[in-house]
């Protein structure tokens, strides 16, 4: 092995997984959970099903490993209480969604409250906490600065 290949190795490249950049430097395990929708659950599902060292890093994977991983990570069969769409409004049935459609599929979803005008609905077209929390003290980013204490000037 000569220097330039050495150097190259040393060189931690970015690889591309379901259409995110990973950082070459991390482990397997760890890097897989930067894709939208992957927990560490399945994370570790994947690395044993594929028989890859979990430890290994994520720049040191060659293109054949990177398609097996996106093709396992796309018909991956895993069960209903670790899937992230379980009984879709549309279909009905049990989904797990990674990565761009998970962002689609949410941005639908919220979409779909605000024009059948639920009270979840009006509160995202308000800007406020739609799962109860209280508004006295927090959510306070999206009002003007200066509204509680002015000071003399």
């Amino acid at each position: 092995m000569d220097e330039k290949e050495k150097q190259n190795l040393e060189e931690e490249r970015v690889v591309r997984i379901m259409s995110k950049d990973i950082e070459g430097k991390m482990s397997l395990y760890a890097g897989l959970t930067k894709i939208k929708g992957i927990s560490w659950a399945i994370s570790g599902a994947v690395c044993n099903l594929l028989k890859l060292d979990r430890k290994k890093k994520i720049g040191e994977l060659n293109a054949e490993e990177v398609k097996k991983i996106e093709q396992v990570l796309s018909d991956l069969k895993i069960p209903g209480f670790l899937q992230n769409r379980r009984k879709d409004f549309i279909q009905g049935e049990d989904k797990h969604l990674i990565g761009a459609d998970l962002d689609l599929q949410k941005e639908f979803d919220i979409k779909r409250i605000k024009k059948i005008k639920s009270y979840r609905g009006f509160r995202h077209i308000a800007g406020l906490p739609t799962k109860g929390q209280r508004t006295r003290s927090n959510f306070r980013k999206n009002r003007r600065k200066g509204a509680g204490i002015k000071k003399k000037t």
